[in-house]
């Protein structure tokens, strides 16, 4: 499994699930395309990696106009990008009954929405690079969650967009196969991030953990493998499918 040469943007970067797999895909060869709102933590992850493995981009994915301008410039300096992890997501919750539809949107826009407008960006110049005659390795992963196949009590705007992403996955996979670009999705349990630290604490941690075969939570540097597993040539009859990495808290056909 290797990204060697390969550039490939991380959505979310600056913390998380989103670091581990940026740092992964150094790791491997490749180079890290950094997106996040936290430009602090981004600039600081990029100078750490290094100059020639990371460039750092600060915005908001639910931004599409400053999605697709960024793309632009990332393929105007890299020459191309071959990758795409769709991991930026937020939180906000709420019952159903008291949920604003502030709070509903918020998550739409950057958990449903984002997703869209990086893999539409990123699809368009990787579609091009195919009908010119380019047929260097093309791979989208989109991060969803076990909340979008069971849904989630208190996060039924987070449950419905993590829903959205399998379906934005499926479709995307059908409309580029035959043009050369591979699109899954990974999706998580708990995974040990900031995001998570609620439902890992005091009374929610017992009732989780209850529900994984394994018995223990995931690292971000532990599922970010299995993303670029798909990022690579090793997944490279594999397109349309969600992966589940959870410890077997989801487990079905």
């Amino acid at each position: 499994m290797t990204l060697e040469g390969h550039n490939v943007v991380v959505t979310g970067a600056a913390q998380g699930i989103g670091e581990a797999v940026a740092r992964l895909v150094v790791e491997l060869g490749g180079r890290a395309i950094l997106i996040d709102r936290q430009a602090d933590k981004l600039e600081a992850l990029a100078a750490d990696l290094g100059a020639d493995a990371a460039d750092a981009h600060a915005g908001s994915v639910a931004d599409a106009r400053w999605v697709q301008e960024t793309v632009e410039r990332v393929v105007e300096r890299r020459g191309a990008i071959h990758g795409l992890v769709n991991n930026a997501g937020i939180v906000r919750a709420a019952m159903i009954d008291k949920m604003s539809a502030d709070t509903w949107q918020q998550v739409i826009d950057v958990n449903l929405s984002g997703v869209f407008w990086c893999l539409q960006a990123v699809g368009r110049h990787m579609i091009a690079r195919f009908d010119a005659g380019d047929r260097s390795p093309a791979s989208i992963v989109n991060i969803s969650s076990d909340a979008g196949r069971r849904g989630s009590i208190g996060q039924i705007n987070y449950g419905a967009a993590k829903s959205g992403v399998l379906g934005l996955t499926m479709s995307a996979a059908r409309e580029w196969a035959a043009r050369g670009v591979r699109v899954n999705s990974v999706c998580f349990g708990v995974v040990e991030t900031p995001m998570t630290e609620t439902i890992r604490s005091g009374k929610f941690r017992d009732r989780y953990m209850s529900l994984v075969p394994m018995g223990r939570f995931s690292t971000p540097d532990e599922v970010s493998q299995p993303v670029c597993f798909l990022l690579s040539q090793a997944a490279s009859y594999v397109t349309g499918q969600h992966l589940s990495v959870n410890g077997g808290y989801h487990i079905g056909i």
